[in-house]
């Protein structure tokens, strides 16, 4: 059994498209429905277990924003011992990791940090390409 929680887009300029039923264009309004797919579904979670659940929505909603063309859809769902966050966006584009640069510190780079976070906190990383253009990307965190 999964608990399934969905949130309508909010346009983010006065000409942007809606993208219907199911979709999520702010990653404030992303862990807002991480946060509601754990409260109805567990009396209490572990903090930790969910701040990551938070923190991976955050990065896989900012990334579909800037690199992914925008979000086309958002899901959260919570089956079991684990939450599943997924994200749809327009770009055909795989994630890749940032390319190693001769500043370890990484000063002046903008980011290139989300999708080692993403690979580094979920159990489970699956990319899908989509019939219609553009890819779904889903991580699996436990949730003791």
């Amino acid at each position: 059994m999964y608990m399934e929680n969905t949130v309508k887009a909010r346009a983010a300029e006065p000409k942007a498209r809606r993208f219907g039923e199911g979709s999520a264009c702010l990653p404030s309004e992303a862990r807002r429905e991480v946060e509601r797919a754990v409260a109805a579904r567990r009396r209490a979670a572990d903090t930790v277990a969910v701040s990551d659940a938070l923190l991976v929505a955050t990065e896989l909603t900012t990334n579909a924003i800037i690199h992914g063309g925008g979000i086309t859809n958002f899901r959260v769902d919570v089956d079991g011992p684990g939450i599943r966050v997924s994200v749809c966006d327009r770009s055909d584009r795989l994630p890749a990791a940032p390319k190693a640069v001769d500043d370890p510190q990484r000063r002046g780079d903008l980011g290139g940090r989300g999708w080692p976070i993403v690979c580094r906190l979920a159990r489970e990383v699956r990319v899908r390409e989509l019939p219609a253009g553009g890819k779904c990307i889903t991580a699996v965190l436990p949730l003791p």
